[in-house]
């Protein structure tokens, strides 16, 4: 379940992946599979080459994209998550779910 996104983000995000950028969502999350993990981040883009590019540019598996359309997405969880997010210059998400 996602949490503490609000819907302009959420528009904005979908624009953004519509129009073939990297973008990326960063939410609260509950998920039972991962224990103490709060958040994750959804870096999405409708151009799949692309997409698959950045993950190995961030030595992630392009495997694991879902390539759901039309909002295809990589998620992002733990410590590979403020790892990029800081090397992608995400402050703002960073600091608002308390990943500084």
């Amino acid at each position: 379940m996602a949490f503490g996104v609000k819907r302009e983000e959420l528009e904005a995000w979908k624009r953004r992946v519509a129009e073939g950028e990297i973008a990326y969502l960063t939410h609260y999350w509950f998920e039972p599979r991962f224990p103490g993990v709060k958040t994750i981040t959804k870096v999405g883009c409708a151009d799949l080459l692309k997409l698959a590019d950045w993950c190995e540019r961030h030595g992630l598996n392009p495997a694991y994209i879902h390539a759901r359309r039309p909002f295809p997405h990589f998620d992002l969880i733990g410590d590979k998550q403020s790892e990029i997010l800081r090397l992608e210059g995400q402050w703002e998400q960073l600091a608002r779910f308390g990943m500084t």
